[in-house]
């Protein structure tokens, strides 16, 4: 779900170090880690460029986070727990609020907004295979799966059908969808996240009213 690398543009930051607090540039450089890993991917990201981002030395970001993988956990962590969190507020306690799925998005785009290429650090396909990164990356695609899978079975519940199967294309259609979504909402950054669920919400009363359609011939 990886976007491809983007031409590097990197601007030093203006701020530099001096007389920043800490926990302040610590914060800086996950800012700048993250637009970095989700602009390039883990395995094309460039620790001298998050550094000149932020106005500090490679070895400054080495003292703080350690090793490239270290940076890379360092910014997936608050990433995930944010979109399990408002996916899980989205869907109820019971994973059947009203209008589950465009409370989904909603929660989703909210989630990111101001972040937005925090997804592709997320759904990041070039991390090195075996490591902790990929292990953790893993676990947070599998609960939001689980998720996914609940929701879309609901779904498909409460429209008569109990197939298995049907569930199952269904949960990968979503997934799919949801990511070319975020991928067309980070081309677009003047729309809002109130603005893509309205949009989501037409899109959705489109298919409906084709689908009906085709039913009805």
């Amino acid at each position: 779900m990886a976007t491809p690398p983007a031409p590097r543009t990197t601007s030093p930051s203006k701020a530099g170090t001096k007389g920043v607090p800490r926990h302040h540039r610590r914060q800086q450089m996950l800012e700048a880690a993250t637009e970095e890993f989700g602009a390039h991917g883990f395995a094309a990201a460039s620790l001298p460029a998050i550094a000149a981002r932020v106005g500090v030395t490679k070895t400054l970001l080495h003292q703080y986070f350690g090793t490239k993988e270290d940076l890379y956990l360092a910014c997936l962590v608050p990433v995930g727990d944010r979109l399990l969190e408002a996916i899980r507020t989205a869907m109820g306690p019971d994973g059947t609020a009203p209008h589950t799925p465009l409370r989904v998005l909603d929660g989703i785009f909210t989630a990111l907004e101001g972040r937005r290429e925090a997804w592709f650090v997320l759904y990041d396909t070039s991390l090195p295979p075996g490591g902790e990164a990929a292990r953790r990356a893993a676990a947070y695609w599998s609960a939001i799966d689980a998720l996914a899978a609940g929701g879309t079975a609901e779904l498909l519940r409460a429209a008569g059908s109990t197939d298995p199967l049907d569930a199952d294309a269904l949960k990968y259609v979503w997934r799919d969808l949801v990511a070319t979504l975020v991928r067309w909402w980070v081309k677009h950054p003047e729309q809002t996240p109130a603005a893509m669920t309205r949009r989501c919400a037409r899109l959705f009363a489109a298919a409906a009213t084709l689908t009906d359609e085709g039913g009805a011939r």
